[in-house]
């Protein structure tokens, strides 16, 4: 089968192309897996993140992707609910014990064992991969394969960043940084609270339109200041320098919330100019989130066809993933880059 694979760690600034096609043989289903046969799979910065080193994965080479639509090809052992040709998502949360304080709370992403589609196992920029039955999803009628990929990562995650965010009814919302999950976020807080209102700050001037012909209120630099203080705000960046710029945009008692895997380093000596009075006083707060759990991304895919909420999707062919990589570290973003599998 084809696949992208990862077999070293690079810099993307020095290796435009760090992923290598490959004819790799057809997965196994095991005893309580399926194997999945890849239809779209989303382009996500944390690939950027595996690829460059910030949250390596633990053995190479490994197949990169977690935000994976496509139809059951074949089941293992011990499986029954899922069947073949069923048509199904698997996301970043690729397995985690079943048996953990976390994990029986309903908070697996805090798993020990958490494990990470396309970093600790094989995911789907290819045409076929295997993942345990019990953590598949089934995509809802509405939504085509392109549609439901970014919802599987940039939807969920954004999902689960606005219920940790605790946004009042009719409140004020920024995005901070306006990429994938950023303008799901805004899609989807316009659905669930019509009264609020959200305030986009984003470097790049193509995004701060893109927010605005959403229906954000108000786009400016990650430097500015919103017009009105927020009760929360949910950063989608990699970096440090926005955390710092966005804390003085909250209200007193307001959440700033870092959806973001890992910060790059470059510029960590922003976090030097944290000021108390200034960054956090009036019961100000940051809260960062970690993964997703399963619910995170049923109950998000189930909101999402109710809403006819639909992403904007960029599409590329699967040869072409470095293309769609570089671009996505370059910042020429709108909306979700998804890979066309088959």
């Amino acid at each position: 089968m084809r696949a992208m694979v990862l077999r070293r760690i690079v810099g993307l600034a020095e290796e435009p192309e760090p992923l290598e096609p490959a004819d790799l043989p057809e997965p196994e289903a095991g005893p309580g897996e399926v194997v999945v046969e890849v239809s779209r799979c989303g382009v996500c910065h944390t690939e950027l993140d595996e690829i460059e080193g910030r949250t390596p994965p633990p053995k190479l080479p490994v197949v990169p992707g977690h935000q994976v639509v496509g139809r059951v090809a074949a089941v293992g052992r011990g499986v029954s609910r899922v069947g073949e040709g069923d048509r199904v998502g698997v996301a970043w949360i690729y397995s985690a014990c079943g048996r953990c304080a976390a994990c029986r709370r309903g908070d697996e992403n805090l798993c020990g064992d958490f494990q990470a589609t396309g970093r600790d196992a094989n995911g789907g920029y290819a045409e076929q991969m295997v993942a345990p039955a019990d953590f598949v999803h089934p995509i809802p009628a509405p939504l085509t394969d392109g549609e439901a990929a970014p919802l599987l990562c940039a939807g969920a995650i954004g999902y689960r960043s606005l219920r940790l965010a605790h946004l009042p009814r009719g409140g004020r919302l920024g995005l901070t940084g306006f990429g994938a999950s950023g303008h799901l976020v805004l899609k989807l807080i316009r659905h669930l609270d019509p009264e609020a209102t959200v305030y986009c700050f984003a470097r790049s001037e193509a995004e701060r339109t893109f927010a605005l012909e959403l229906g954000a209120v108000w786009a400016g630099d990650t430097a500015e200041r919103a017009p009105a203080p927020l009760d929360a705000i949910i950063d989608t960046t990699p970096v440090w320098r926005p955390v710092v710029e966005a804390l003085p945009n909250l209200a007193p008692g307001g959440r700033l919330v870092i959806n973001a895997i890992r910060k790059e380093a470059a510029d960590q000596a922003a976090l030097l100019e944290l000021d108390y009075p200034t960054h956090l006083w009036m019961e100000r707060e940051i809260k960062s989130v970690a993964n997703v759990a399963r619910r995170d991304v049923r109950e998000f895919l189930e909101i999402a066809a109710a809403a006819d909420l639909r992403p904007e999707v960029e599409l590329y062919p699967l040869a072409e993933a470095n293309r769609a990589l570089v671009e996505l570290k370059g910042g020429e973003i709108r909306g979700a880059k998804v890979l066309q599998i088959r």
